[in-house]
């Protein structure tokens, strides 16, 4: 099967292409840069050039495949609802230009859009369309998409990781450097799942290959790592103090991720892992934290 794949380039899709390759499929990967061309010609990947700021360019590539994985993101957080936006105007040019076809369309999304409310782990069940973070509108897209007879499945992310990044874990490592402290609100007991990138993207491979028009997916290997074990991982490495905030004052420690840093976020894959037979295998979000270079630009 040809398989249209944005974000081919990025953390996770350069990752996704041989786990689809591995399994038959051709690659049509989407970049921006002649960098990126050259780095998919390499993996014996077809390159189409697009950008997300113009929708009707990623939508040419879906004209070409006999399906879809949406990876590409925008990951400057500092404009995080502009960029969910953009990337609800990326998904609905992508889905007229599947309408009227079975062709499968793979987005993505958070795994916090699955909260039920009651303090649990989210679940795959569970849609909360007002979940207070922007990248909800995504799935709110995906329902629209689903009712035209779009053929839409969704994968959930968590706090994906390696030694190189790790979600919005990189940012608060930045910030950290920035202000001088490691700080976490009150007693950092909020929890944010997490998984390894590689299992993340076998996983995205595995629900193309298995999965069904409307599913949620959730790319959790760990349900919840709390704030302050992550905190504390982090103070050791940057050899910088750690501290507790108040309410009042999480604003100005954390700018744009005051909003974030403090919600509990955990999840459960416990329907992902029957249903497709996922198995994470790599490591887990602290042997990672622990293992990474902090003096290295990328870590930086």
């Amino acid at each position: 099967m040809r398989v249209f794949l944005t974000g081919a380039t990025g953390f996770i899709g350069a990752r996704i292409v041989p786990e689809l390759q591995a399994r038959g499929h051709q690659v049509i990967g989407m970049t921006r840069s002649e960098t990126g061309a050259a780095a998919l010609r390499a993996a014996g990947a077809e390159v189409h050039m697009a950008t997300l700021e113009d929708p009707a360019s990623v939508a040419a590539g879906a004209e070409r495949a006999d399906a879809v994985i949406h990876t590409a993101f925008d990951h400057n957080f500092e404009n995080f609802v502009a960029n969910c936006e953009k990337d609800g105007r990326v998904l609905q040019a992508l889905g007229d230009a599947l309408k009227g076809s079975d062709r499968p369309l793979l987005i993505t999304s958070g795994t916090g859009i699955g909260d039920p409310g009651d303090g649990t782990p989210a679940r795959e069940d569970v849609t909360d369309l007002h979940y207070p973070i922007p990248r909800v509108i995504s799935e709110v897209v995906a329902n629209r998409l689903l009712d035209a007879g779009v053929n839409v499945a969704v994968m959930r992310l968590p706090q994906v990781h390696d030694t190189q990044r790790q979600g919005l874990i990189s940012p608060y490592i930045e910030i950290a450097r920035q202000q001088g402290a490691v700080a976490m609100p009150g007693d950092g007991m909020n929890r944010w799942a997490a998984a390894h990138v590689d299992d993340v993207a076998a996983l995205y491979a595995m629900a193309f290959d298995r999965g069904v028009p409307g599913a949620r997916y959730h790319a959790v290997a760990e349900e919840g790592v709390r704030i302050c074990d992550i905190a504390e991982v982090i103070a050791e490495r940057l050899n910088l103090p750690l501290i507790k905030l108040a309410p009042e004052d999480i604003d100005a420690h954390f700018g744009w991720m005051a909003g974030i840093v403090g919600i509990d976020m955990p999840a459960s894959s416990a329907r992902t892992r029957a249903e497709l037979g996922w198995t994470p295998q790599g490591p887990d979000l602290l042997s990672d934290l622990a293992a990474m270079d902090y003096g290295t630009p990328a870590a930086q």
